[in-house]
This record gives C-alpha cells, sequence and structure tokens, in this order.
C-alpha cells in the first residue's frame, strides 16, 4: 500500500484532541480505507506545522481504539476493522507520554504478573499425556469437547448456567463471541440489539458493522432500565456493569427474563468478571433464569490473562443450528490451550487460582476505597463491590483535567466520557479505575499516584 495524502480537518479544541478527532472521522466515513498506510509521524507533523509528538500521541490513542494499527519497524496503517476483531482493549482517554506509563490503572486486566504459570505448565503435560491423537487434528469449530464438558460443570457451580456441553461453542476471547452472535441474529433477522448507555465502543462497533442499530438503555443506581427495552435482543453486562460497576437489582433481573420470554427477545448476558464478587455471594448469571431467551458469553480473560484468547458462548437451543453456521476457523483458540484449560477445570485449579486472586483484588479495592474515603469535594467511589475496576465520580467539569494530569504523572487511567454511547447526553465526570493489572509491589504506587491526581488530592 502506498502512502495517502490526509485532507484533515482539526477542529476540537485543542490540537492533540482536534487531530484525534479528524483522523478517526476520516476512518468513520471512509475517506481513509482499510489498509491505508498513514504518513510517518514525522512527515504529518509537518505537513500540519504541529509537534511530532503530537501526531505520535494521536496515531498511539488510536492504535489503542484499534482504529489503527502498528507493528515494530513498519507503517502505521487503518485498521480493517470488519476481520481483526480483537480481545477487550479500552480506549485509552488521553495519552501518555513517555516510552511507558509508571503506574497502570485501566480498567479491563487482571496482573498478569500472577499468571499460574506452574500450574499452567503441570495441566498441560498432563493434557498432552492423556489427550488422544486425534486431538491434535483440526479443532472442531464450537471447540474441544473436553473443554466444553469442563465448562458445563464449572459454569453450573460457579455461576449457575445452565450449560450442556451441546450449548456451548468456544471463541477466542468475549469479542469474537459477540461477533458471532451478530452474525447468527442478523441471519435471523434480528434488526435491533438495544445496548447500556454506557459500555465498550469496541461492541457497539461490533454490531453495528453487522448491520444491526444499538439504541442506548439509560442506567440509573439500580442498573439498567429495563422499561426503556423494545423488542430485538439486548446487550448486558448484569453482575458488574462495565464501565459503572452497578448491578442490575432483582426486580429488573426478573422484568427482562420476563421481557424476553414476552416478546421472544433475546437478552446476551456479558458475564466478563462476574467470578470476582468481594462483599456478599456472588450475583447467579441470568441465563439460569431463562437459558432460552439468554446467551452467555464469558472469557478465560479476568481469571487468568487476555493472551489466551479463550471464551466461551451459551447458546439457546433455539440457536444452535444458526451458530453453527456462522462459525469459521478462522481466529479459534488452539486445541493445546483447549485442552489445558479443560485440566486446570478439572483438577479445580482454575477455582483455587481465582481464589487466590479474588482475595488479593478485595485487598486492593479495600486500598483504594480507604483513600478515597478521605476525600470530602465531590470525589465519590462506585461499584466496588464485584470485578477489576471501580468508577471514580469526580465534581463537574474535572474529568478532563484530572486525566490531563494524570497524564502528566505518566499514570495511565480511563476517563468515562470514551464509553457514552453516542446518543447519549453527557451527565457525569468520573474516571474508570482498573486496580488488576497493577504487581503486587507496584499497586501502593500506582495508589498514591491516584490520590496526586484526583481533585484536592
Amino acid at each position: 500500500m502506498t502512502s495517502v495524502d490526509l485532507h484533515l480537518d482539526v477542529r476540537a479544541p485543542g490540537l492533540l484532541a482536534g487531530l484525534i478527532e479528524a483522523l478517526r472521522d476520516a476512518v468513520r466515513t471512509g475517506r481513509l480505507a482499510p489498509g491505508s498506510t498513514l504518513p510517518s509521524s514525522r512527515r504529518l507533523a509537518e505537513d500540519l506545522g504541529v509537534a511530532r509528538n503530537t501526531v505520535v500521541a494521536a496515531y498511539k490513542e488510536l492504535t489503542d481504539e484499534g482504529w489503527l494499527t502498528a507493528r515494530q519497524g513498519a507503517a502505521t496503517q487503518v485498521a480493517d476493522r470488519g476481520r481483526a476483531v480483537t480481545e477487550h482493549r479500552p480506549p485509552v482517554a488521553r495519552p501518555v507520554p513517555g516510552d511507558r506509563p509508571l503506574h497502570d490503572l485501566r480498567p479491563g486486566f487482571p496482573d498478569m504478573s500472577s499468571f499460574p504459570r506452574a500450574e499452567w505448565v503441570r495441566a498441560t503435560r498432563r493434557a498432552i499425556e492423556r489427550a488422544p491423537g486425534s486431538a491434535f487434528a483440526e479443532t472442531p469449530p464450537a471447540g474441544r469437547i473436553e473443554l466444553r464438558r469442563a465448562l458445563a460443570d464449572y459454569l453450573a457451580r460457579a455461576r449457575g448456567v445452565y450449560a450442556a456441553p451441546e450449548r456451548i461453542v468456544i471463541s477466542s476471547g468475549a469479542s469474537h463471541g459477540l461477533a458471532l452472535l451478530a452474525a447468527a441474529l442478523r441471519a435471523r433477522q434480528v434488526e435491533t440489539v438495544a445496548v447500556e448507555a454506557y459500555g465498550l465502543p469496541l461492541h457497539r462497533d461490533l454490531l453495528a458493522r453487522a448491520g444491526l442499530r444499538t439504541p442506548p438503555v439509560p442506567l440509573d443506581q439500580h442498573g439498567a432500565r429495563i422499561d426503556r427495552l423494545a423488542g430485538g435482543a439486548v446487550l448486558l453486562t448484569p453482575a458488574h456493569q462495565f464501565p459503572t460497576g452497578v448491578a442490575l437489582d432483582a426486580r429488573r433481573r426478573a422484568t427482562v427474563v420476563d421481557w424476553a420470554t414476552s416478546t421472544g427477545g433475546l437478552i446476551i448476558e456479558n458475564d466478563y468478571d462476574g467470578e470476582f464478587r468481594y462483599d456478599r455471594k456472588p450475583v447467579g448469571a441470568l441465563q439460569g433464569l431463562d437459558p432460552d431467551h439468554v446467551v452467555y458469553l464469558g472469557t478465560a480473560s479476568k481469571a487468568i490473562a487476555p493472551g489466551l484468547r479463550i471464551g466461551w458462548i451459551v447458546v439457546p437451543e433455539a440457536m444452535i443450528g444458526t451458530v453453527h453456521r456462522v462459525l469459521s476457523a478462522t481466529g479459534v483458540t488452539g486445541v493445546l490451550e483447549q485442552l489445558t484449560l479443560a485440566e486446570l477445570l478439572d483438577t479445580g485449579a482454575y477455582d483455587k487460582h481465582v481464589r487466590v486472586m479474588r482475595n488479593r483484588y478485595r485487598a486492593r479495592r479495600d486500598d483504594l476505597f480507604a483513600m478515597i474515603d478521605g476525600f470530602d469535594n465531590g470525589v465519590r467511589l462506585h461499584g466496588i463491590a464485584a470485578g477489576l475496576h471501580a468508577l471514580v465520580e469526580l465534581p463537574r467539569n474535572t474529568e478532563r483535567s484530572t486525566v490531563d494530569s494524570a497524564v502528566a504523572r505518566r499514570l495511565a487511567v480511563h476517563g468515562l466520557e470514551p464509553y457514552r454511547h453516542p446518543a447519549v447526553p453527557r451527565d457525569r465526570d468520573a474516571i474508570v479505575v482498573g486496580f488488576g493489572s497493577p504487581t503486587s509491589s507496584g499497586w501502593p504506587g500506582a495508589l498514591d499516584a491516584l490520590r496526586r491526581v484526583l481533585p484536592g488530592g
């Protein structure tokens, strides 16, 4: 691909924000086609009369959001977002200068330094020894039966999911699973999938690229406003709403299931971190209330590591045929990883690792609460009963300055604004703080850095 000349209309306040929005708009409208090679950061900076660091920061943010792709030693290109479905990579609200952030509090990531290396090696050895030779042939489109059986047992006891192995499809992560479901829904003539007012832009994009409309569902302190649903389907994060952290209350859980039953609608339940609940018994999955009208999405990304690229879909019986017809071998997780995860589940090593990490994350959650509790100027913590992130509410009109202060201190955090549905008016200022990714030794420093950037800190 040859490099393209860009004709950018930089209008947003501030050079960096304006450049990011102009590039994003050029890709969104098709003026920059998938595969187009962008000018080097030096050349574009010269063309626009801006500092090269501004262009570098813009390219990095759009690469993190999935609009662009960049590899070491290669030119930056426009991503083919129709094919390159990636696991959870939320948008970076503001770029962090320097080679790397000193502290990383982005949501969506576990503590990768705690990957269960020894248990994984032992499970891999056992899986290889026990597997028949035929297991190392081409992976079945729906995934290895060993893993689907192990998941059926685990999900039933840990999340209250009715998951016969025949209803489970292994995916390359939650986003790949959602892309498969979007294609299956279109094949079934579904036109609309409602989404929560705040959520991952990547997921809205996946649904939209499949030709589905994505109207927003309002949120309040009790979760999604189920009374605002029309027909079709709805994508929910009921156990721990992403990113606000609120759980869908019991009355609304029953109401949305009744809606699906009475209208023939479909609930897509993204249970991305349901295993990590700290203050009371875990909130069971919606799927257990009505397996015929709820599709359950799960992933090993939070419990173990996103690099495994393993997720699962539990499909209503009436949809199994449609989902299987849209399955593709492209991007399916390798057989060895599937067999190893099955071994971890069967031996209880997976449960043990989750328990260890739950205690570690609970302690970090408590540290975060104690720190925020010392503020008395409108800084409040929400969504702390579960998960690996929390919402830090800020005084009005302070989100951008708080994120800017974090950038200056090389602290990676996300503002709430990038998660807002475009059709929803801005109604709050907050940052989304992930407490999973720092290592144990790095956590105190990350917490102190956060304290210093908050208003009044």
